[in-house]
């Protein structure tokens, strides 16, 4: 399954390292994050419930780029 996600991030970076934390959060088949656009999008692995994901995503994130944000 693949969702997309509006994000709230600073600098394309910081995009960057939230684009790789969040490939590396369990439950994530891959994710790429569009700075320009402001946009992430998550494909989530088989059996993945994308409401227990994403704020494991988020708190991956937030320890990179402690003022980034994704709106879910």
């Amino acid at each position: 399954m693949k969702k997309t996600y509006k994000i709230d991030v600073d600098c394309a970076n910081c995009a960057n390292k939230m684009e790789v934390a969040t490939q590396k959060t369990e439950g994530v088949k891959d994710a790429t994050v569009n700075f320009m656009a402001l946009k992430m999008k998550v494909e989530f692995e088989e059996g993945a419930d994308p409401a227990v994901v994403m704020p494991e995503v988020l708190k991956n994130c937030k320890k990179v780029e402690d003022d980034c944000e994704i709106f879910f």
